[in-house]
């Protein structure tokens, strides 16, 4: 069974990959998405799914440029397993539900569609794309969509370049207050 520790060395050893064609790594754009949720004064379930979110794309061997190669790695659904046996509905349905919420923002609304990365747009492809209306509705009835929605809204965001955050370390506190 995984533990808080082995997560936060699962971010420290694997985290520096690319982040699937982004320009940050793995663990920058973890930090980055964790310090929006913190910047947003969320609560520290919350703060633990933003920086977990995309754990699983560092569960698998899959090679960074999978997308390009038509790929989905499932990340949300690995990770969200992943990390069941560690944290409660608090942290991981968010992580589950980031993917969903992309193509319900998707489904919603062309303007978001259009702010997202080339990257994203490929994943979003690669997940089912835009959600249809009677999938929106369905997800509408989802109690976690708000969390869904603002997790997705963080990931989104937290790609810069060099920006500075809290360390690792910092989040790895939080992660334990929680289990």
């Amino acid at each position: 069974m995984p533990t808080v520790e082995q997560c936060v060395e699962l971010l420290r050893e694997r985290g520096h990959s690319e982040y699937g064609g982004e320009p940050v790594t793995q663990l920058e754009h973890a930090l980055q998405s964790a310090f929006c949720a913190e910047q947003e004064s969320a609560s520290a379930e919350l703060i633990a799914a933003a920086l977990l979110h995309d754990i699983g794309h560092l569960l698998h061997a899959l090679p960074d440029d999978a997308p390009d190669d038509g790929i989905d790695d499932v990340h949300e659904e690995l990770g969200y397993r992943y990390l069941t046996q560690i944290f409660p509905d608090a942290v991981t349905e968010p992580v589950r539900l980031h993917v969903p919420a992309k193509r319900y923002l998707c489904g919603k609304s062309e303007s978001y569609l259009t702010q997202l990365s080339p990257p994203s747009v490929l994943s979003l492809k690669l997940q089912g794309g835009p959600m249809s209306a009677e999938e929106i509705a369905a997800f509408q009835e989802n109690p976690f969509l708000d969390d869904a929605l603002r997790l997705r809204r963080w990931d989104d965001e937290a790609k810069i370049p060099n920006l500075r955050t809290p360390p690792l370390d910092h989040y790895a506190a939080i992660l334990r207050g929680i289990t």
